[in-house]
């Protein structure tokens, strides 16, 4: 999709239903993010989110997904050597249903992607604003807005990609650092609060459908209004993402 240049339409889900509505709306990554910590469980961040919660929301995706590529969230401390990444991955894999899984960080994380590409476990990055790290950075700001930290950001990407990286999330970064980045990767990049130029876009599910407690953040839209139901809304934001008309200026750093 990337090199014919066609927009990769993703969505977070953590139940059947949800998924089978997704799927059948043609969305192509259904991510089991750990995003459900905040949402579902109602914690204040994803960090208590655990393997456990993961395995089964994802098992629950998975049992309602026929198309769609399945990717999970390796969550909060399951990932700080390549042996444990293995295997939390792998029972993401074989009890989830998950096909490939997602953790944070950039060239410290090289050795746990390259160990995980190496057992045929394909792997997800994240890089710009990284929400196990919420307390190291202070809270839930903008990434790469500086020319050093953005050529870290750069160098990050790269470093994923070559240490067998398959896919990347780009998090909350200005939209010309996204696009420099997407440019230069072969792997397709999927964007969040990162600009219109990224090959893919994601939102969290229930962002998308305005009912998420609390404020909304402003790299997401309300697509259920003005429509008749959910699988509706959930047509539109395709449709909007697939014809580069999200996200908008407004919706981008």
């Amino acid at each position: 999709m990337k090199a014919r240049g066609e927009k990769i339409v993703a969505l977070t889900a953590y139940d059947a239903s949800f998924a089978r509505i997704l799927d059948e709306a043609g969305i192509d990554i259904i991510l089991v993010g750990d995003s459900l910590g905040m949402v579902v469980q109602g914690q204040n961040t994803t960090l208590p989110v655990t393997v456990g919660n993961m395995i089964y929301h994802t098992g629950c995706v998975a049992r309602g997904t026929r198309r769609a590529l399945l990717v999970a969230d390796l969550p909060f401390m399951s990932y700080p050597d390549p042996e444990q990444a293995a295997e939390n991955a792998a029972r993401l894999v074989r009890e989830g249903g998950a096909q490939m899984v997602k953790l944070e960080g950039g060239r410290k994380r090289a050795e746990v992607v390259r160990f995980l590409a190496e057992q045929s476990i394909p792997v997800c990055g994240h890089l710009g604003l990284l929400p196990q790290s919420i307390h190291r950075i202070g809270g839930y700001y903008v990434q790469g807005r500086d020319e050093q930290s953005a050529n870290t950001l750069l160098e990050d990407a790269l470093i994923l990609q070559d240490a067998g990286a398959s896919l990347l999330v780009l998090e909350c970064m200005p939209a010309v650092l996204a696009k420099e980045i997407s440019c230069a990767l072969q792997i397709p990049t999927i964007g969040i609060g990162a600009g219109p130029d990224c090959d893919g876009q994601v939102l969290v599910l229930y962002d998308m459908l305005g009912i998420s407690p609390g404020k909304s953040p402003r790299f997401t839209k309300n697509f259920l209004v003005g429509v008749k139901d959910v699988p509706a809304a959930i047509k539109a934001y395709a449709d909007a993402v697939r014809a580069g008309q999200f996200p908008a200026a407004e919706h981008s750093f």
